[in-house]
């Protein structure tokens, strides 16, 4: 009987482990994976040439400054003296929402965010701001991305045509089906190289339900989760951390960027943002 037993409990953690591989994996290394070899190239490239390119995968270069007012870059200087970038979302004079993931990983701290308000470029121009009064999820969970969320703190900043603010999503819309807006400073393409192509960009993607986001990434798929289809290689893509996601007339903020799968952006596969719905009360309550 123990070792039917045995043999059963075998096959058991066989079949689970079939089930567990049957879906993607997440990028959890964020700075040294993603954002430090981009911070690099983007800086070089923005050094080199002129900029007229794009990085949202699929999408197209943002021609004005007005088009993304409330779109802030983030200059990550790391603890160990490195830099890494990932973007946030102006939400009063004062505060940006971002992913806890820019500030902490499992292998990285920043120790200051440069906040770049009204420009195209992320290394240059516009309103930069150092601060590091940045707050986390209290329940922000490494591991998972489990609520990736956190509140930067700046001094305040004038608002204008170019830099203003986003309202926050509030109610049970689960938008599933509707269209959205995605921004950032990311790739354009997987292993995409950086040179006249710099610039912030932006993409129209349509969200999905999360019954659907769970079939490719399981149990990672929270309610506190919303996800973007990815269909037709229109995602976002390394860099892009942080981020905003919209309503399709840019008006509210519906999702902040956190995840994709760890083979990159151009497999058609959906991406994965902290719920903004679901962090309205947390967020407003650091207003």
């Amino acid at each position: 009987m123990k070792l039917a037993l045995v043999a059963l409990s075998c096959l058991l953690l066989a079949a689970n482990a079939r089930v567990l591989d049957q879906y993607e994996e997440i990028e959890l290394d964020y700075h040294e994976n993603v954002g430090i070899p981009r911070a690099e190239a983007i800086r070089q490239a923005e050094l080199a040439a002129d900029f007229d390119g794009s990085r949202i995968v699929g999408g197209s270069t943002v021609s004005r400054l007005g088009e993304w007012p409330f779109m802030g870059g983030l200059v990550i200087a790391l603890t160990d003296g490195r830099q890494s970038a990932c973007g946030s979302s102006l939400l009063s004079g004062t505060k940006l929402v971002t992913a806890a993931h820019c500030w902490r990983t499992r292998g990285a701290q920043a120790r200051q965010f440069t906040v770049v308000l009204g420009s195209l470029r992320l290394f240059s121009g516009g309103t930069r701001i150092n601060t590091n009064r940045v707050e986390m999820h209290g329940s922000y969970n490494m591991d998972t991305l489990v609520n990736d969320i956190a509140i930067i703190t700046i001094n305040r900043v004038n608002l204008n045509n170019n830099i203003n603010v986003i309202a926050i999503a509030s109610g049970s819309n689960s938008y599933a089906g509707a269209w959205a807006r995605a921004a950032g400073f990311g790739l354009t393409r997987d292993g995409g190289s950086i040179g006249n192509n710099q610039a912030l960009s932006h993409a129209r993607v349509q969200v999905i339900t999360n019954d659907v986001c769970r079939r490719t990434f399981g149990n990672t798929i929270q309610s506190s989760t919303l996800c973007i289809s990815g269909a037709n290689r229109v995602s976002t893509c390394s860099g892009d951390s942080g981020g905003p996601l919209t309503t399709d007339d840019r008006r509210t903020l519906i999702g902040v960027t956190s995840f994709g799968s760890i083979r990159g952006c151009q497999h058609n596969l959906p991406a994965g943002f902290a719920r903004v719905t679901s962090f309205n009360s947390w967020i407003r309550a650091r207003m």
